[in-house]
């Protein structure tokens, strides 16, 4: 496969995998055959997918470059798929390269990919483990990867919309904000059930009882799952809104915002 890297070990290229379309989504190089041709399906009913992918990555970038510019030296990447540059240790350590970023990620087959590619970069630990463990944060501050004596930037984009409501997604944001420093960030995106009734409604029958089954939220869904945390301007609103500028509309429409911890 010219201009793709090699298989990293553990890894079955025969088999669609999420994060590796959202990798060719964003242009990126790790990923197969059979994940580029499930996402040009996804692109003909959606074409603008594409685009939203993009905005998402420019919100995470921002994200990154607020709580730098706070003065934050550590970060979480939530749910962190595949790597794709620029990543998020990359526009970290551009600014400071003592920085330390933990990735961490349930799909073995993108802790697989981050082995392989961040293996030697120093400041950069992927992890495996699953957002919604109740022992996340005593295995993150047990293996000295986060000191949540100091603020830390915490970085949950793409993922809430894979939580479902029984999963109890406000407790497992409370349990962060509670082991969070003052001046602490936590920048995420969510689906909004506002988007297109017929996408949403295909992304049901497309995903219900699989990993990748989507939950649609509501702006105010999204803002009561923040309590303790102040909400940064502009507020919880579509992504395209939050990034600012003349950006189109898509069929999906993601919300976006960030939270501060007082």
């Amino acid at each position: 496969m010219p201009g793709h890297r090699r298989v990293p070990e553990g890894v079955d290229p025969t088999k669609p995998n999420a994060a590796r379309v959202y990798d060719y989504l964003l242009g990126g190089k790790d990923n197969y055959e059979v994940d580029r041709v499930v996402a040009q399906r996804m692109l003909a009913t959606a074409p603008d997918n594409r685009t939203l992918a993009w905005f998402s990555r420019q919100f995470l970038i921002r994200g990154v470059e607020l709580a730098l510019d706070a003065g934050v030296r550590q970060f979480l990447d939530l749910g962190a798929g595949i790597p794709t540059s620029p990543a998020v240790h990359e526009v970290a350590h551009k600014h400071d390269p003592a920085i330390r970023v933990v990735s961490v990620d349930y799909d073995p087959v993108v802790f697989a990919h981050s082995n392989a590619m961040l293996s030697g970069v120093a400041g950069v630990h992927p992890m495996l483990a699953d957002v919604r463990d109740l022992d996340l944060v005593d295995r993150l501050r047990g293996e000295n990867l986060v000191d949540f004596d100091q603020p830390v930037a915490i970085l949950l984009v793409g993922v809430l919309h894979y939580i479902m409501a029984d999963e109890a997604p406000a407790e497992m944001l409370a349990r962060f904000r509670d082991a969070m420093a003052p001046g602490s960030f936590l920048a995420f995106t969510q689906g909004s059930d506002d988007s297109d009734r017929g996408f949403m409604d295909q992304a049901r029958r497309d995903t219900t009882g699989t990993t990748a089954q989507f939950c649609f939220r509501s702006a105010a869904e999204t803002t009561a799952l923040l309590d303790g945390f102040d909400i940064l301007p502009p507020g919880v609103v579509t992504i395209q809104d939050w990034l600012g500028g003349e950006l189109p509309p898509t069929l999906l429409r993601i919300l976006a915002g960030i939270v501060r911890k007082p």
